[in-house]
């Protein structure tokens, strides 16, 4: 498998050490409704943490437009608020949903806020954290894992590469079925 680096984006073999998927994690959407995994069984899905006062907070558009063109495909992309970097995501779910909503017109799923780095990190993250190492914790919002249909990691992306960049929708076309013409 190939994974970016965060400081040169370059790629990075791992061998996943864990044989578990990521099917067995699951969240609590933004309005608190169990959101697991699994539910998306055999279909590509890339998790990002996000944050509503962030630099790269714009790059809800791009997820938007990801959601929006690959979703008929089978993508699914799920977005985590948290507010584990410079606290740039301190709104209760309501303000965070409102927030997306009215400003990036954010029709993905939301979880609830959840940590993503530390011995409080949400299992996924703690999971992606032991299978990736140092290379792949996020280091800022809006880093982006590929989940593949086999809930494998097929990828992960740092915040300086935006959510439309080849790479990610390379990686997605490619755990896409293909369009019959």
């Amino acid at each position: 498998m190939l994974f970016g680096i965060a400081a040169t984006y370059e790629p990075l073999e791992v061998t996943m050490t864990d044989t578990e998927d990521a099917y067995r994690f699951r969240f609590l959407s933004i309005d608190g409704e169990s959101l697991p995994l699994d539910a998306w069984r055999g279909r590509p899905v890339l998790v990002v943490n996000t944050a509503s006062f962030c630099g790269y907070t714009p790059q809800y558009s791009d997820l938007e437009a990801l959601w929006q063109r690959y979703r008929d495909r089978g993508l699914v992309v799920l977005g985590v608020p948290s507010n584990d970097f410079g606290r740039q995501e301190p709104g209760s779910a309501d303000e965070i949903k409102q927030f997306c909503t009215t400003n990036y017109s954010v029709d993905f799923p939301l979880t609830e806020k959840c940590r993503v780095i530390g011995g409080e990190a949400h299992p996924f993250y703690r999971w992606v954290a032991d299978n990736l190492g140092e290379a792949g914790t996020p280091r800022w919002n809006f880093h982006k894992y590929l989940v593949g249909p086999d809930g494998q990691l097929a990828g992960a992306w740092p915040a300086q590469v935006a959510p439309t960049d080849r790479r990610i929708t390379g990686e997605i076309e490619r755990l896409l079925p293909q369009q019959s013409q």
